[in-house]
């Protein structure tokens, strides 16, 4: 009773603040984080689990360059203790689901001065579309750039392998950690230490 009663549903005060807040969806209590509200579009029947963090945006009064900047679709989930990161556009499609503890974010700290602190140089913007259906699993982590298409089933290393090469995941897809065959150097080029994939294929044929 105190868990319905402390969620945000579409008809509570609180769901007033949001871009949009659908029918029939509710954020379960304890709720994580919420920052940014006014940015956030969250669509119908669409469950957002407890002690997630949505945010949108990084200081009061932030003029924005997409409206909205996060936008979830309808009828999807998104399991708990995950958080969703937007500064510029993540775009969740319909009926997509996520475990537990997955993060999402279109903006990445820059690392290209090997002499400044990685804390406080520029940012880069990047937008993540997750396609209609797909499911991605506990504990990944989906980093600027992702293109991850419709019905398409991410396991914790291919979600994060996918974000780190911005390739695009076909639809359908089903890659997981043991059809990946992954090989690693390091480049000098720009940073220390910057990881760069030289080689990657997945057997079953899941990126482009």
């Amino acid at each position: 009773m105190l868990n319905r009663t402390a969620s945000i549903g579409p008809n509570d005060h609180a769901a007033r603040f949001y871009k949009h807040f659908g029918r029939g969806s509710i954020i379960n209590w304890p709720t994580g984080n919420m920052y940014g509200e006014r940015w956030i579009s969250i669509g119908e029947d669409t469950m957002i689990a407890a002690d997630v963090t949505l945010s949108a945006g990084m200081v009061p009064n932030q003029e924005m360059m997409t409206d909205p900047v996060v936008i979830i679709g309808d009828r999807c989930l998104i399991g708990r203790g995950s958080a969703i990161v937007g500064h510029y556009r993540i775009d969740i499609g319909d009926d997509v689901f996520t475990g537990m503890n997955v993060y999402i974010t279109d903006q990445n700290h820059g690392y290209e001065d090997p002499d400044t602190p990685i804390g406080i140089q520029d940012p880069q913007d990047d937008p993540v579309v997750i396609g209609d259906g797909s499911w991605i699993g506990s504990g990944a982590v989906v980093l600027p750039g992702a293109r991850i298409g419709k019905h398409c089933v991410m396991s914790t290393a291919l979600a994060n392998l996918s974000a780190m090469t911005t390739r695009n995941a076909r639809e359908p897809c089903w890659p997981s950690l043991k059809t990946a065959r992954i090989n690693f150097s390091w480049s000098q080029t720009k940073a220390p230490s910057t990881l760069k994939v030289v080689d990657k294929s997945v057997t079953q044929d899941g990126f482009t």
